[in-house]
């Protein structure tokens, strides 16, 4: 019987410690490898080639989302399956849009990982209830543009329009531009409820 080789991803060592511990106890399963971040695991997984890849979505640096879109472009055979702790349905739909057959969040029974790890590995998709229920409950922002995350972190820390064009080194209303697109995106209806809406969905590394 071949077994199922797994690479898990977070940045938490007692997590992956925790998950090839637990998964070590299963016959058809093997765990490969592991990697704190995204640009690790990037490079790991080339290397390795897993079967299924358990992918946290709130990483520092490149995140979870990001992580899988350049990594199923190295590895388009790979199986991601998103495993986070987080509610936010952003994060999570966006490593969907970025090609994860899989999602669900860290509470759930260690047989129904195992029973996911398998449908991934399958090429089936495994979207938990859970995870459609955040994704029902709360759309996802569309994915904003680099230019509009940096307009997005510059409200977060209070700097004024005038402060963010010499910032940026554009103009004023150029940045007012970007700040009305960003309002859109995100269903705001100015910088403080952007903002609130940021930190409720993580979009925000502070």
């Amino acid at each position: 019987m071949k077994k199922i080789t797994v690479f898990i991803v977070d940045d938490h060592a007692i997590v992956r410690m925790g998950l090839a511990s637990l998964l070590g106890t299963k016959k058809d399963i093997e765990v490969v490898g592991d990697a704190g971040n995204g640009e690790a695991a990037i490079r790991k997984a080339i290397k390795l080639r897993p079967d299924v890849i358990l992918m946290d979505l709130v990483m520092p640096g490149m995140d979870g989302a990001e992580t899988t879109k350049r990594l199923l472009e190295k590895i388009p055979e790979a199986k991601v399956l998103i495993l986070t702790s987080y509610g936010a349905s952003d994060g999570i739909a966006h490593a969907l849009e970025a090609g994860a057959l899989g999602a669900a969040i860290k509470t759930l029974e260690f047989s129904e990982l195992v029973s996911t790890i398998h449908k991934v590995a399958a090429g089936e998709y495994a979207i938990s209830p859970e995870v459609e229920r955040i994704l029902a409950e709360e759309p996802p922002v569309s994915i904003l543009s680099p230019r509009q995350h940096e307009i997005l972190h510059s409200l977060a820390k209070g700097l004024s329009n005038s402060d963010i064009a010499t910032q940026l080194g554009i103009s004023r209303a150029v940045v007012k531009e970007h700040e009305i697109a960003l309002y859109a995106k995100m269903g705001a209806a100015n910088r403080t409820e952007a903002v609130t809406i940021a930190l409720r969905k993580h979009l925000l590394k502070i």
